[in-house]
């Protein structure tokens, strides 16, 4: 698929298919979104993949508002910035804001391909952090960036309305 109609593709669609995602479009998902860049290539970031509908039935008490579509997704990635790993290279900075780019920067270049294969992801950060640790035993270096559910979308999304591009540039001319 043409990049540009990538971009337009991805929409956030909370209702899926009842269709499973063969294991190899997971893998070449997984694949494409680790061509992501990262901090001093080090890609300071984990994942979780669920398929099982019961773990998938659970994710929503970790949420702190109704995200009962998660578990009608056929697949759910949680993925986290690992701390340590940036830490441990570049001290403060490293721990508190290039790991959790580089599990944006993945989640971002995830739901990219996984438009791409005409299927639909939703960016959850509506959950607590602790809750989500706990349930899937994490170590304290794992911090959750994002769950994000996926699969094919039931409904068509209408066209998002987007702020003008004056609207965001900000510009600052220097002599």
């Amino acid at each position: 698929m043409e990049f540009k109609k990538v971009l337009e593709k991805r929409q956030t669609i909370r209702r899926f298919k009842n269709k499973n995602i063969p294991e190899e479009t997971i893998r070449e998902i997984l694949e494409l979104a680790n061509l992501a860049p990262s901090a001093g290539n080090l890609q300071a970031f984990k994942i979780i993949i669920i398929k099982n509908d019961e773990i998938k039935k659970r994710i929503p008490e970790f949420t702190f508002s109704s995200q009962d579509f998660i578990a009608e997704a056929p697949v759910v990635f949680i993925i986290f910035a690992d701390l340590g790993v940036s830490a441990a290279r570049f001290n403060e900075r490293g721990r508190d804001l290039y790991a959790i780019q580089d599990a944006t920067i993945f989640a971002s270049y995830l739901q990219l391909a996984a438009a791409s294969k005409k299927l639909t992801t939703v960016w959850v950060g509506s959950f607590d952090e602790k809750k989500v640790q706990k349930f899937f035993q994490t170590p304290k270096n794992l911090k959750p960036v994002v769950i994000m559910p996926c699969g094919y979308p039931k409904i068509e999304a209408p066209k998002t309305k987007r702020k003008k591009m004056e609207e965001l540039i900000l510009t600052r001319e220097h002599d």
